[in-house]
C-alpha cells in the first residue's frame, strides 16, 4: 500500500530504500507513520513527539530525542580538539541543559533545510554516540554484519533466554547481556564497552521493560513484534501508558539501576 494512503498509526513494512536505525522501537515508530515512513529528514520536534506514542513522558522522551541533534563527534578524531574549559561548559549547560547529553549527537553539519536540522534514521547508527557495541540484536560496528541491521540469530538467542518461555524478565535479560559481553570479548578484538556504554545499554533495555512491560517482565509476543517485525505490539494486546502514568525520569533511573544490578558486571 502506498505510504500516502496509510493512516498515522497504521503499520506497514519499511518502504524500499527506507532509512532505518539500530533501534527497533524508533524503526517501529516510522513503520507506524509517527515519523516519516521513509526514515529520512526527521525533524527534532517530530522525533521528540513520536516517543510519547510508546508511553514515555515528554521530559524523558526529550532527554533521548533532543541531544541526538547535537553534532556528531567522531570518537576517533575528537581527542584532537582543544578541551572545553569549565566556565564554557557550565555556561553552555545554563543556556541549554541538554548539552549534558551532547555525546548522543548524531547530526551532521550539512543536514539542514531552511535552517532546521534533520536526521536520517541511519544516522542513529553513528558509532560512539547513542549507538554502542554489544547491542541486544545488532553486531558491533567492526564486525562484518555491521551495527545497524537486526541479526536473526541474536533475536532468537534473546527470546530463548526466557526462563518460562512466555515472558522475558529483568533477570533473563541481565543474563543475556552478560552472555553477549562474554561472546563479544571473543568475537570483536576492537570492542569498546565500558561503564558509559553499559549504562546506555541498560537504559535502553529499561525503557523497553517500562514502556512495553510492567517494569519487571515483558511478554515474548511483544518482544517478537518489536524485534522481528519492528512493529508496536498492539494486536498482541499492548496499550500505550496513559499520559498521567507515562514513564518518567525517576522511574527510568530506578529501572536502569535494577537492570545494571541484574547484569552484575563490574568495571
Amino acid at each position: 500500500m502506498p505510504s500516502q494512503a496509510l493512516a498515522i498509526g497504521q503499520f506497514a513494512k519499511a518502504p524500499h530504500n527506507a532509512s532505518r536505525s539500530p533501534c527497533p522501537v524508533v524503526n517501529a515508530l516510522a513503520n507506524h507513520g509517527y515519523i516519516e515512513r521513509s526514515g529520512r529528514k526527521i525533524y527534532m520536534e517530530d522525533l521528540n513527539a513520536s516517543l510519547r506514542h510508546v508511553g514515555m513522558s515528554s521530559l524523558l522522551g526529550s532527554v533521548f530525542a533532543i541531544p541526538t541533534y547535537f553534532e556528531f563527534q567522531n570518537p576517533h578524531t575528537e581527542y584532537r580538539k582543544k578541551p572545553v574549559g569549565t566556565f564554557e561548559r557550565v555556561w553552555a549547560l545554563i543556556k541549554n541543559p541538554y548539552v549534558f547529553f551532547d555525546y548522543f549527537g548524531c547530526w551532521k553539519a550539512d543536514q539542514t533545510i531552511e535552517g532546521r536540522k534533520y536526521l536520517n534514521l541511519v544516522d542513529l547508527a553513528s558509532h560512539g554516540a547513542i549507538e554502542h557495541d554489544i547491542s541486544l540484536t545488532r553486531r558491533d560496528v567492526d564486525q562484518e554484519e555491521g551495527n545497524n541491521d537486526p541479526q536473526k540469530d541474536l533475536i532468537k538467542q534473546m527470546i530463548d533466554s526466557s526462563s518460562d518461555k512466555n515472558n522475558l524478565t529483568v533477570e533473563d535479560l541481565g543474563k543475556f547481556i552478560k552472555a553477549r559481553i562474554q561472546q563479544q570479548l571473543k568475537d570483536n578484538p576492537g570492542l569498546v564497552y565500558g561503564p558509559a556504554e553499559h549504562q546506555v545499554n541498560c537504559g535502553q533495555v529499561a525503557l523497553m521493560m517500562g514502556c512495553f512491560g510492567d517494569g519487571k517482565t515483558i511478554p515474548i509476543s511483544y518482544v517478537k513484534a518489536i524485534f522481528q517485525d519492528e512493529r508496536l505490539p498492539i494486536k498482541e494486546g499492548w496499550t500505550k501508558r496513559s499520559w498521567w502514568r507515562s514513564m518518567g525520569l525517576l522511574e527510568f533511573f530506578g529501572a536502569v539501576r535494577a537492570m545494571t544490578t541484574a547484569v552484575g558486571v563490574k568495571f
